[in-house]
């Protein structure tokens, strides 16, 4: 009997031991350039395990001040948790600590938000606390539509997305004009858009029509995910079967999207590209850091000038090439079908964030550089 109750005296002590109230992690910044809320990732099993949490719990994550952030679960796909995710703000070239324990969390707004917008011809629109996208869906099929991306600009940190569907549908608030939180004066038409990318075959981009299938994967309070299907993208006399999953986090300007395109053809290219409208804008592009970034006016459907948009591209994997076609810059990536490429694209307006247009292309440079030089999280010896 003695030794029974020693043995489990003895694990009790030891699931005691194990359990840590906290779970320290440090957020290292090893680039030239501070960093200031940008989304970093600890595996979940890490979390669960050094924190022992059972069924029912409540995480808080703290920085070193003691104050509160929000952080998201990210599934990948999967029925359990695979990430923590919350932001970091870490100077150049130092280290941050940050607390996760149980708690009570406070209530964060949303600042990622996507969904599928059937009233209106099944646009997929997403968006967060900086900038607002979309891309054309199965309604517009008899429309002449692409698979490129659309952009709204947006002066506030709020989520805009349904209030603006709802503002042009139901109240004949046009979102072509702005009401005081942004608008929608960007035009697309066949072309690639905001940063679409599309198969380079026989010095030929293939640009493809809506999407036929999507599916939500995370959706805010700091990232929403999403994957986009295009069955069949014409290309030479064949086809391919393309996918995009596409994730955009909070407090940027980028999105990250990793494409898939699936068929027999070879050798291809990759283009990813921006669509350079009527007017031309002014173009910066750097051929080793793998960017393209673009700047031009903005205008109203009423004519009404809105000042400028901006829009970027980086391609961590390198370029073979920039080339400029009658209506994009392009970016051109060597590409075998069934592998994944990734790339980012986003934009941003000068009423909202960026004063000039250097200001755009300096953070395009940022931007590429960062992606060089991640945020490392650490867990120290506890």
């Amino acid at each position: 009997m003695k030794r029974r109750m020693f043995v489990l005296f003895s694990l009790i002590s030891l699931i005691a031991c194990s359990k840590h109230s906290t779970l320290k992690l440090e957020v290292e910044n090893s680039s030239t350039v501070d960093r200031e809320d940008e989304i970093v990732e600890i595996a979940w099993n890490t979390v669960k395990e050094k924190l022992l949490l059972t069924q029912d719990f409540s995480l808080v994550v703290l920085d070193e001040s003691g104050k509160q952030l929000p952080y998201q679960l990210v599934y990948n796909g999967a029925s359990a948790p695979q990430l923590l995710i919350f932001p970091a703000t870490v100077k150049s070239g130092s280290k941050s600590a940050y607390t996760i324990k149980e708690g009570d969390q406070k209530i964060f707004p949303s600042r990622t938000f996507g969904r599928q917008i059937p009233e209106r011809k099944d646009d997929f629109a997403w968006e967060n606390d900086r900038v607002v996208f979309r891309m054309y869906g199965p309604a517009l099929v008899d429309e002449y539509p692409s698979n490129g991306v659309d952009m709204w600009l947006k002066k506030t940190d709020n989520l805009i997305i349904d209030k603006f569907y709802k503002g042009d549908l139901e109240n004949h608030q046009s979102y072509h004009v702005d009401h005081g939180e942004g608008l929608d004066c960007y035009k697309v038409g066949h072309t690639l858009g905001a940063g679409g990318i599309a198969p380079y075959f026989r010095d030929t981009l293939w640009v493809g029509n809506q999407y036929d299938t999507y599916k939500v994967l995370e959706n805010g309070p700091l990232r929403t995910c999403f994957e986009l299907t295009y069955n069949r993208i014409p290309v030479g006399e064949n086809s391919l079967k393309q996918t995009v999953t596409i994730t955009l986090d909070a407090y940027t300007q980028m999105n990250k999207a990793v494409v898939t395109c699936e068929g027999e053809i070879a050798p291809i290219q990759l283009a990813g590209g921006i669509y350079l409208h009527d007017v031309p804008g002014d173009i910066r592009v750097d051929k080793a850091a793998a960017y393209i970034a673009y700047a031009e006016d903005a205008t109203s459907d009423a004519g009404v000038p809105a000042g400028r948009n901006y829009v970027g591209m980086i391609f961590p994997a390198g370029l073979q090439d920039i080339r400029q076609d009658t209506v994009h810059i392009l970016g051109l990536s060597a590409y075998q079908t069934g592998t994944s490429f990734t790339y980012y694209f986003g934009g941003g307006w000068n009423q909202w964030g960026f004063e000039t247009d250097e200001d755009w292309f300096q953070y395009m440079a940022a931007y590429a550089e960062n992606l060089k030089n991640p945020l490392t999280v650490t867990v120290p010896e506890q």
